[in-house]
């Protein structure tokens, strides 16, 4: 039994760390189409804001995907959210109803990417198949 909880662990972390570390790729292949809807946001400096929060989730991807630093790959990833999901999905300011209700659901999905992330924070360091060093 414990064999299959470190393999769902290792395999959960992969998937997540991909997940976080190709989002943040996007913020930088897909710069401005990320600052032009950022600046429609009223982000000041939205393609430094952009570059910015590209690393915050390549840094938390990276984090979670190899078990290095993970209070700092994590806290990157709440850096990341807690901003980006009131400014950019600010639901509560839009009165058409179809897009209000998108920009309910891309909310309520950071809230529970940025719970889940901070769930990381429970778990015994090093992880399980980490590249940390062995305490």
């Amino acid at each position: 039994m414990e064999a299959i909880k470190n393999i769902g662990f290792l395999v959960g972390r992969i998937i997540v760390g991909v997940y976080y570390s190709m989002a943040g790729i996007e913020h930088f292949t897909g710069l401005q189409g990320m600052a032009q809807y950022a600046a429609s946001k009223g982000v000041p400096l939205p393609e430094l804001a952009v570059l910015f929060t590209g690393v915050l989730l390549l840094v938390g991807g990276l984090s979670v995907l190899t078990g290095l630093f993970p209070i700092v790959g994590i806290g990157s990833l709440v850096v990341f959210f807690l901003p980006v999901t009131i400014i950019m999905h600010d639901f509560w300011n839009i009165q058409d109803p179809q897009m209000k209700m998108i920009q309910t659901i891309q909310f309520m999905k950071n809230m529970g990417l940025m719970g889940s992330a901070m769930i990381f924070l429970a778990i015994p360091e090093p992880w399980k198949f980490s590249l940390s060093k062995k305490k």
